[in-house]
């Protein structure tokens, strides 16, 4: 049995983070590790990781609390 804890929304390549950006406001993401999403604080949105792929639709994101 393995020890090590799996990322929620698998692995991302960090180069792919490195050049998306959030489709509404065309400004940074910040990777949250902990929950496998891409949050965008300027749109109030965090997209979903699923299998590694990043999930770039507004319509998929979740709406941050706040």
């Amino acid at each position: 049995m393995s020890d090590t804890k799996q990322q929620p929304g698998g692995a991302v390549d960090p180069r792919l983070l490195e050049i998306l950006v959030c489709p509404v406001t065309k400004g940074p993401l910040r990777y949250d590790r902990e929950k496998g999403e891409l949050v965008s604080d300027r749109a109030g949105l965090a997209y979903p990781i699923r299998d590694g792929i990043p999930i770039m639709l507004p319509d998929e994101a979740r709406k941050l609390a706040g």
